[in-house]
């Protein structure tokens, strides 16, 4: 859940008249976790599996056959190197899937397992 506060300010312009106005915005983002391989992981709204795994200190998303490592590459989708399961759907781009509250991913230990 995003909670955004706007508020008002008003403050005194360089010709003194107080006709100068600022928006200040403040956001409080509430966390929770989502699943990964068994373990909780802590994500925030608006963020991709990605960027929670790689904040939880997760950088090996599967193996390749010949065994290896693949992660996070290109960030946009066009490399498929981040492949995961999510909630049962095999081969989802990690980089490109919002988490979402109780979601569970398994990272994958080679294409096609």
């Amino acid at each position: 859940m995003l909670e955004v506060v706007l508020r008002d300010s008003v403050h005194m312009s360089e010709r003194g008249d107080g006709c100068g106005s600022q928006m200040q915005i403040e956001a409080t983002v509430s966390r929770f976790d989502i699943e990964v391989d068994g373990r909780l992981v802590s994500a925030e709204p608006g963020q991709t599996i990605a960027a929670a795994l790689i904040g939880a200190g997760i950088t090996v998303f599967r193996h390749t056959p010949t065994g290896a490592p693949r992660g996070i590459f290109c960030g946009m989708g066009a490399c498929f190197d981040c492949l995961v399961t999510v909630d049962g759907l095999v081969e989802q781009r990690a980089c490109m899937t919002p988490v979402r509250q109780g979601m569970r991913v398994q990272t994958l230990s080679a294409v096609g397992d």
